[in-house]
Parts: structure tokens; sequence; C-alpha cells
């Protein structure tokens, strides 16, 4: 892998061919309008039709879920084509290594094959993944992953807790998502990083506070970042949520707190439109990584919107309630 500081952004002409590519794959990025038109939609299908004659999708896709893994494929294609060295994207591809040794733990713990629970473009290969746990040999993991590797194993073979295997291994993905975001030394990704953490321990606090979990747990669940302070936040959680509330109101997410307040869901659209709010000036950057990694941001921020808004038609939720629901989009 290389050195990312020194590496990945000390060239200023290394990506502009890359981003020169990307400034055009951009005008196919769905807009407000094209937004409009999927509300118009009378259904599901009527949905699927406008997204296929926009070139969405691949031969013999039929189902949403079929359209939307496409174009997901579709992107890292893309991004694998313009940057050979997939290290670039570690950040945003290290949790699916985690969620990988997640499922093949579970796989073996109940003995079984399960269908369709492995997630492509992390930064191992998932059949590693499975034949380490298989053979419960960790070494052929990355050394950092090994122990918490070998603390989930055991964890989920001998109490059956997956609830607490999970809490182990989605702690590791994300101070390793961390680490990997703050040494790249460029300031998009270090940012995604700060918040996608911050994001994720303040959701572990509101559901903590609501079930009573005590302080070993959240020191075993909450991860270190620059932008909270982790002793404060378990002690607030300790003692409710109106405390939660009243020390992010100190932070740099006070703004996130009438979210908090509304639901989890309002929540994570916040936290993405946040994201999508910080990247936009990288429309306007064609020296550096960072349009690439905003384009990334923007197609998976553009996919979850699709995927809200076609869920909604087929569930035949209001458009009221799926419109409270969409995302911010970049173009």
């Amino acid at each position: 892998m290389l050195n990312q500081k020194q590496v990945l952004y000390s060239d200023s002409d290394r990506f502009i061919n890359a981003v020169a590519r990307i400034r055009f794959k951009e005008m196919t990025l769905l807009g407000k309008s094209d937004i409009e038109q999927l509300m118009n939609c009378k259904s599901e299908t009527e949905c699927l039709k406008y997204l296929t004659d926009k070139g969405w999708g691949k031969d013999g896709d039929r189902t949403a879920e079929q359209i939307l893994a496409s174009e997901r494929e579709k992107t890292w294609e893309l991004l694998k084509e313009l940057v050979k060295d997939i290290s670039y994207f570690h950040t945003f591809l290290v949790a699916n290594d985690y969620h990988n040794l997640k499922a093949a733990i579970k796989q073996v713990y109940k003995g079984y094959e399960i269908p369709n629970i492995y997630i492509s473009n992390g930064t191992i290969d998932s059949g590693i993944i499975i034949r380490a746990v298989k053979e419960h040999d960790f070494s052929l993991l990355p050394e950092d992953m090994r122990d918490v590797a070998e603390e989930a194993y055991q964890l989920q073979l001998h109490t059956g807790d997956s609830q607490l295997c999970d809490i182990v291994l989605d702690k590791a993905a994300l101070a390793k998502m961390y680490s990997l975001g703050k040494s790249t030394g460029n300031e998009l990704i270090a940012h995604y990083a700060e918040l996608k953490v911050a994001a994720a321990d303040i959701n572990i606090a509101i559901r903590s506070a609501k079930t009573g979990k005590d302080e070993a747990f959240l020191k075993r669940a909450l991860c270190e970042c620059d932008s909270l302070d982790i002793n404060r936040l378990i002690q607030s959680t300790l003692e409710g949520i109106d405390s939660i509330y009243n020390y992010l109101l100190t932070t740099d997410y006070a703004d996130a707190v009438p979210a908090l307040m509304e639901s989890s869901q309002a929540f994570e659209r916040w936290f993405d439109n946040r994201i999508i709010e910080y990247i936009k000036p990288q429309k306007y950057n064609p020296f550096t990584f960072s349009p690439l990694a905003a384009y990334l941001l923007a197609r998976e921020n553009e996919i979850k919107t699709v995927r809200i808004l076609l869920s909604g038609k087929r569930n035949d939720i209001s458009d009221d309630i799926i419109r409270e629901r969409l995302r911010e989009m970049y173009v």
C-alpha cells in the first residue's frame, strides 16, 4: 500500500485527467429535477422505467435491487479504471472487510451456508476472510485485524452473543477507517472519517441511553475521535438522552440535535446532507484526489436517495413522508 501522506497528494498533475473524466460523469448524476420526475411517477415500476431510460442498470436487471447494485458496480469500475491503485479508496472500503468478517464468523457459528451475505469491493478478498474464519487461522488477515478477529470469534462461538460480536467488530472498523482517513493528509477524506465516527458514536449513545446500557458497554462500543469527548459522551449517556442533547449543543454537532429529537432516520438524513454540503466545493477543484472521493460519496448518496424513493413507492408511503426522507443532491 502507498504511503498515502507522502504519495497520494504530492503531485498536482496526478489526477487532472481522472478529474476531467469525473467532471463529465457528474453531468449524468441525478439532480433535483430528476428526483421530482421520480416523485411524480405513480409506481415503483414507472420509476424503474425512468431510471433505465436514464441509463441505470445493466442488461438483464429487473428488480430495484439489481439496478442499484449495478449502479454501485459501475461506480467502482470507473474509479478503478481512473485510479489503478485501489488503496486510494481504502478509507471508504475498509468497513466492507469488517462486515465480511462478521458475516463469516456468524456463518461458521450457525454451521451452514448463508447466501448473499458478503460485500464486494473491500480491501481484502472476501475469500481470504472466509478461509481465515473457517480454518481459525487469523494469520491470513492483516496484522491489525488479527486480535479483534480472534476476540469476536471467541465471543460468538462461546457466548452466542451476536450483538457483542458486532460491537467489537464495528468499533474496530470505525477505528481503522478513522486511522486511514487521518493518515491520507487529504482534508476531505479526513473530515469524512471524522463525521462518520462521530455520527456512529452519537447513534450508539442515543440507543444506549434508551436501553439502559452501562459504562462498560459504552467504553467497549464508542470509538475515539477528535470532535467528541468520549468520557463526556459516556457520562451524558448514563445521565439520559436530554443530557446527551445538552452535551452535543457544546460541540460541532449542535445543529444535529433537532434531527436527533425527531428520529434516528432524521439524524441519518442530517449526516448525509452535511457530507454532501461539505463535498460540493470539490466540483471546482481539478488538482487533487478529492473530486474523485467526492464523486464516490455523491454516487452513494444518489443511490441511497433512489432506494428510499423506490421503497416508498413500493410500499405506498405518502409523497410527503418520502420527501422528508430524501437527501440533498450533489448537482
